[in-house]
């Protein structure tokens, strides 16, 4: 077999955590695999890596931050294979030039397009255990790129997928997917099993254990995924085409504290307005989620959506840039906001659900600025103040409709 593994940040923090690691690597090396090991920057690596531009520069280009950050991966593999070979096993740590992992030119957020196999596939033949910067690729002018928070998990799916590998497993401090977030639902449940597409959805709605694209990647090529905790022997949660939906509503409750809502009044009520706004923001790689329009006083309009709270000032800028196009009468925006969501193939079947959930945010006293809804997620704004109790209600909410279904 062939094992791609993929551990994060806390499990490699420190040497104890590294060792720690290496012991997991090499026992499935052991039991007959070729193994391929894709690392993210020590526990919190990124963040200091970060702080020490600012001291320099607060505007530094996202080129530079580029080079700065991918550094951080390239001290994990160089450690780690270090570390296996004073266990006594053959390694080799690459990075993505070396490997030949080439991505798109848009800096901090860049997508891969290919990957090179020649290499890596030399080094298993010559027994390596092979160890990769994840997080990194190169541009088609040879800079160094970087995919966005936790884009290491998307280089180990697209490397397994390159590879044909027979399981990818993704390393992280905990022990699986949940129905929500443990540390803020006390009773929330670790899931056996999850579909690809309800997995994709939670992850992009806020859900931290796996980067949305990995899974696109993992669903699109047929990827087997576990996410397991590299502290414990669990099992973890299988992420995968076909699985047990247990009569389960939903399959988890999701929030994104990192919010803001843009409102723009008094455009012309006419054919086109939507298009400029939208094209002016995805030609600067700013996307919009949640939108909302509403029809005004001698036919205006007002649209209103939510963007990444870090975008915000970059949208304002260039929506006011090009004020002349739009031909608003006010721009604003709005912080202190959140988004709660709930998905799960599930709801299709299921009438009420959007119900249930509305009456689990009246009773946590939250208010809904907006509403997004999709055949396997609702997704509503509120403010951030409100969103644990909201995300508490909620999963208390179906979790008890759950068990009534059980029952019936």
């Amino acid at each position: 077999m062939l094992v791609v593994q993929k551990f994060g940040g806390s499990s490699v923090a420190n040497a104890e955590r590294i060792f720690n690691v290496a012991k997991r690597i090499t026992e499935t090396y052991d039991s007959g695999n070729g193994v391929v090991v894709i690392l993210s920057a020590q526990g919190d690596t990124t963040d200091e890596l970060i702080e020490k531009a600012k001291e320099i520069n607060p505007n530094a280009s996202k080129r530079e931050m580029d080079m700065l950050l991918s550094t951080g991966e390239q001290q994990s593999v160089a450690l780690m294979a270090m570390a296996l070979e004073k266990m006594g096993y053959n390694a080799v740590s690459l990075n993505a030039m070396q490997v030949g992992i080439a991505t798109t030119s848009v800096h901090s957020n860049a997508k891969i397009k290919t990957i090179g196999r020649e290499r890596i596939l030399r080094e298993l033949e010559r027994k390596n255990i092979v160890v990769i910067t994840g997080f990194q690729g190169i541009n088609k002018y040879d800079d160094i790129t970087t995919l966005g928070r936790g884009g290491s998990d998307t280089s180990a799916v697209a490397i397994a997928a390159i590879l044909g590998a027979d399981l990818c497993e993704i390393y992280t401090d905990v022990d699986g997917v949940y129905t929500a977030d443990p540390r803020i639902v006390k009773n929330a449940k670790k899931l056996d099993e999850i579909g690809y597409s309800d997995m994709a959805e939670l992850a992009s709605l806020g859900a931290k254990v796996l980067h949305t694209r990995s899974v696109e990647l993992a669903q699109k090529y047929n990827v087997e995924l576990v996410v397991r905790s590299s502290l414990t022997r669990d099992k973890g949660t299988v992420v995968k085409e076909d699985y047990k939906v247990e009569k389960m509503l939903i399959s988890g409750v999701a929030s994104d504290k990192k919010q803001a809502i843009i409102t723009i009044r008094g455009i012309d009520d006419q054919p086109g307005r939507a298009f400029e706004v939208f094209s002016i923001l995805e030609k600067h790689n700013i996307s919009v989620d949640i939108i909302a329009q509403s029809n005004g006083i001698n036919n205006t309009a007002s649209i209103s959506f939510t963007v990444e709270a870090d975008d915000k000032t970059a949208a304002l800028e260039l929506l006011k840039k090009h004020s002349n196009l739009i031909q608003a009468k006010e721009i604003t925006s709005t912080d202190g906001v959140a988004k709660v969501s709930i998905v799960g193939a599930g709801m299709a079947t299921h009438p009420g659900v959007a119900s249930l959930m509305f009456e689990a945010l009246y009773d946590a006293g939250a208010n809904i600025k907006m509403i997004s809804t999709s055949e396997i997620k609702i997704s509503v704004v509120v403010e951030e103040k409100d969103v644990e109790n909201a995300i508490v209600a909620i999963h208390d909410k179906f979790n008890l409709a759950s068990n009534s279904m059980r029952k019936n």
